[in-house]
């Protein structure tokens, strides 16, 4: 492939609602323009862009992925980003790579969820966007009523530059609203051949035309006063008029066809060389300069030194690490050391190529604006900048979603465990919404992700690309003890086996702090030499090691103050070890005596829902013994802020997609311990008791 200049390359990112067909879409303009030798098909599992195996089988993408091809001496960049909400944090960086979002939605189920996220995710970062209406075959396709929806939803600036002949399983071809020429299926030579516009649609592609010429006239005041005096603009001002319009995110083109059957992506093709902008209109990225540590915005640029952003990474257990990047100033060749200025380490980028799904084109240059990839980088992640070490500059990392969704994660076969760490290692560079943390108290691995499929889909990639077996389950919950009273008690050890015996006596008072802090406080009101000076450590320290269990189920004990205030000893038998054993028996029978009491971590909770949710979800909040804090607007959204217990959260990610058709989002972090309600405490008792027993 040779090397373009970014004036003539597109980058092209395919989003939207799960189920669209986006990747069937990459699929066609892939093969329309020779690029494989047969329209891969999801159902079948032979696409190039859905290359996994866990895609296969489950029909859906999973990750993003690139592929490119050339037409009229452009090359355009496909990246195909998953549409199911589990995954969104491919669809953030697959954002990062391209200058316009196409906005896949079905002809006949309208506006979905996803279709509001994709356009929101677009206004947040600035990202110009269009829309293709695909399936105009399906049975109830209507794209009148769709461009009604989007424009009802998204406001004017959404504007149709195609119209569909023919609908449902009459759709046949596509007119060129700013040309008004149209391009129609000929089923004897199964190929698209230029047509006159159907009579009964003439009216609808002028009004169609002038409603793209009103909205490329606001972009521009000299083509507005020429629209206003001519009534008209002519094709080649609409065209550079709707680049510029896209560029600022002020048009949003309305595209149309059928993947399936390949109806409307020639069309395609030629909209997005003349109407969607290239790289040299893309908004100008923002980067910290490390000389002076001052911000700076870069424009995509062939003549500064290079510099380039790592906007994905793919773990591949046969070649390695592979990291996908654009190049934002100047241009990469093979051989060159670059400076990864997050890691302030230099890396060798042998062997470069472009993606086509997961097949790799060796080349030997890529230029500012393209899209490539380089294996085996030794420090590079997900998020990082590569650059010459002329252009010492740092890009903003990736605005990721947070992990909200915690399980544990077991071995199934006794063994597997250096595989499954090298593994959830592995996974974590390819996924960085994906965590991992170590849970030392319970002694379990908490993976933490976006949902239940996020997590099922990480758990058969450890099987399928690493070969071991895992099970999932729900985290145990770190419960904590206290006391509500106070208690005074002895604890005296005495043995006596000939020889040297062993003797420790202590008198204890245990009582809850009351400076909220955790800790044991340990205070020493000894007098009188009753516990002798060198033995009172030993006091403290046998307290300390009681408190990781308390008497109740066995939980550490947070918030406890013990005053030794007397005791005795004998000069001979006496002992640290004696008085260790002594502070441990006053321990039990202080604790006993004091109203011990089970507590749960306590979890502040916010969650963003639209206004007709609000009822579901807060009703939702009190049934999982919840309370709600208070709420505020936020868009065209609510904020609700509640505080709930960290055991009623764990599947709380997937309820809230249920009860919001995906709309609702949350984050929680841990606020406090709080005293678990009488009602609860014998079943969470009985449960630890099953646990242990089984353990």
């Amino acid at each position: 492939m040779k090397e373009y200049n970014y004036k003539n390359l597109r980058n092209v990112g395919l989003i939207g609602h799960g189920a669209t067909g986006k990747t069937s879409l990459a699929e066609s303009l892939l093969f329309y323009t020779n690029n494989t030798d047969r329209l891969g098909k999801v159902e079948d599992g032979t696409t190039v862009m859905d290359y996994e195996q866990e895609e296969k089988k489950r029909k859906i993408s999973l990750s993003t992925s690139v592929a490119s091809f050339e037409d009229s001496n452009v090359k355009i960049n496909i990246v195909d980003m998953p549409g199911y909400f589990d995954f969104q944090g491919e669809m953030a960086q697959g954002m990062r790579a391209v200058d316009i979002a196409t906005i896949v939605v079905c002809a006949a189920s309208g506006i979905q969820v996803g279709t509001e996220k994709a356009w929101d995710y677009c206004e947040k970062i600035k990202l110009p966007r269009a829309f293709f209406v695909n399936k105009m075959d399906r049975e109830n396709a209507n794209f009148d009523k769709v461009l009604d929806q989007m424009k009802e939803m998204f406001g004017t600036s959404v504007v149709p530059i195609q119209y569909p002949i023919g609908k449902e399983s009459d759709f046949n071809g596509i007119i060129n609203v700013i040309s008004k020429t149209a391009l129609v299926y000929n089923a004897k030579t199964s190929k698209m051949e230029t047509s006159e516009i159907p009579e009964d649609l003439k009216d609808k592609v002028e009004e169609c035309k002038q409603m793209v010429m009103e909205a490329v006239a606001e972009t521009d005041e000299e083509l507005l006063d020429k629209y206003l005096n001519d009534g008209e603009l002519c094709d080649e001002d609409i065209y550079n008029g709707l680049i510029k319009g896209c560029a600022n995110g002020d048009i949003a083109p309305v595209l149309c066809g059928s993947a399936i059957k390949m109806i409307g992506i020639k069309s395609m093709i030629n909209s997005i060389i003349k109407c969607f902008p290239s790289p040299e209109h893309s908004l100008p990225q923002k980067a910290i300069n490390l000389s002076n540590d001052e911000e700076v915005f870069i424009n995509i640029d062939d003549d500064k030194p290079f510099s380039a952003f790592v906007f994905k990474t793919i773990a591949d257990p046969f070649v390695g690490k592979i990291s996908l990047f654009r190049v934002m100033t100047g241009k990469i060749s093979g051989e060159m050391t670059a400076l990864n200025t997050n890691k302030d380490k230099q890396e060798k980028l042998n062997h470069l190529f472009f993606m086509k799904g997961k097949n790799q084109i060796p080349t030997q240059v890529i230029s500012a604006g393209d899209i490539g990839a380089v294996a085996k980088l030794q420090y590079t992640a997900t998020g990082d900048t590569l650059c010459s070490d002329k252009l010492k500059i740092m890009y903003d990392k990736i605005n990721l979603p947070n992990a909200v969704m915690p399980m544990a994660i077991l071995p199934k076969s006794k063994g597997d465990e250096e595989k499954i760490s090298l593994s959830l290692s592995k996974l974590m560079e390819e996924d960085p919404v994906f965590k991992v943390e170590r849970d030392v108290e319970n002694a379990e691995t908490i993976i933490w992700g976006l949902g239940e499929t996020h997590l099922e889909v990480i758990a058969n990639r450890i099987k399928s690309k690493f070969g071991a077996d895992v099970v999932l389950q729900e985290p145990k919950v770190p419960y904590r003890e206290t006391i509500k009273g106070s208690s005074d008690v002895q604890g005296k050890h005495k043995k006596q086996s000939g020889g040297h015996g062993q003797y420790g006596d202590v008198k204890i008072k245990f009582e809850p702090r009351q400076d909220g802090e955790l800790d044991l406080e340990f205070v020493d009101k000894v007098v009188g030499g009753a516990v002798p000076r060198n033995f009172i450590p030993a006091v403290e320290k046998g307290l300390r090691d009681c408190i990781s269990n308390g008497v109740l189920a066995g939980y550490p004990v947070i918030g406890l103050k013990a005053t030794l205030y007397d005791g005795s000893y004998h000069p001979v038998d006496s002992s640290e070890m004696a008085f260790k054993v002594a502070a441990s028996i006053a321990y039990k029978k202080g604790l006993e005596a004091a109203q011990p009491i089970l507590l749960e971590p306590i979890m502040s909770v916010q969650i963003l829902v639209p206004d007709n949710y609000m009822g579901d979800v807060m009703g939702d909040i009190n049934k999982r013994r919840g309370r709600v804090i208070g709420m505020e607007p936020e868009g065209r959204a609510q904020k609700i802020y509640a505080e709930v217990p960290m055991s009623e959260m764990f599947t709380y990610a997937t309820d809230l997609r249920s009860m919001t058709q995906a709309r609702g989002v949350f984050t929680s972090e841990f606020l406090r311990y709080d005293e678990v309600p009488a009602n609860e405490v014998n079943k969470i008792l009985d449960e630890t008791k099953k646990m242990r027993a089984e353990a």
